[in-house]
């Protein structure tokens, strides 16, 4: 069991968000909160993540359409016109210097995509900004993404977002060395997910529920 230090959070990605909460509530007993919405036609809900009963800056990202968008087409963003189902898709990490831990995994090889500015808009009218990696296409989910909060408050800490136990997150792979070289080109050790050699490449996150039985997605 094992968790990266420097994980901001973790992405569920599917073609509906409401089946995704009902889903969620559904395996874990916890009912996401609406975090917002953002310009690319998408919308999200949120789960605060503990380590050991603690709050941490960690949180869980369910993401779909948003519903009220204009564009009837399902948005890519995170392959979600692709997908069929609620699909741990991705996650990101925070690490210091955003902009140097792009410049250090080029010199090494390998591309995080360039640091962009994004938003969404929350339920109440209030603006969110950060800054993170946009990798190209054909892009690389196993890889995590690096995202810089700024002056925004980290959407893991805010008091009132419902949470769950966050007890592993780790990543499989069948062939698991030109991940492991890509993901060693971040440099930054132990600050993402460990990865290990398995069958069918996938991401394994382990929850605890408030009665004390591990569900694993």
């Amino acid at each position: 069991m094992s968790l990266p230090h420097l994980l901001d959070h973790i992405v569920i990605a599917g073609p509906d968000l409401a089946e995704s909460v009902d889903w969620f509530r559904e395996l874990t007993g916890v009912t996401p909160a609406p975090g917002g919405t953002h310009p690319t036609g998408t919308a999200n809900a949120l789960v605060a993540l503990t380590v050991n009963g603690e709050p941490r800056p960690h949180y869980l990202e369910l993401i779909g359409p948003d519903p009220d968008r204009e564009d009837e087409e399902l948005p890519k963003t995170f392959s979600i016109n692709r997908l069929k189902k609620p699909t741990l898709i991705t996650y990101a990490v925070h690490p210091e210097g955003i902009d140097q831990v792009v410049e250090r995994a080029r010199a090494e090889g390998f591309d995080p995509g360039d640091v962009e500015e994004l938003s969404r808009q929350s339920p109440d009218g209030t603006e969110l900004t950060w800054r993170l990696t946009q990798a190209q296409a054909p892009r690389n989910f196993a890889v995590p993404f690096l995202i810089d909060w700024g002056t925004t408050e980290h959407p893991g800490l805010v008091g009132d977002l419902p949470s769950i136990e966050l007890v592993s997150f780790e990543r499989i792979e069948v062939k698991p060395e030109a991940q492991q070289t890509a993901t060693d080109a971040l440099g930054l050790g132990d600050g993402v997910a460990e990865i290990h050699e398995g069958r069918g490449s996938r991401f394994v996150l382990t929850l605890r529920t408030e009665d004390g039985r591990e569900i694993e997605i």
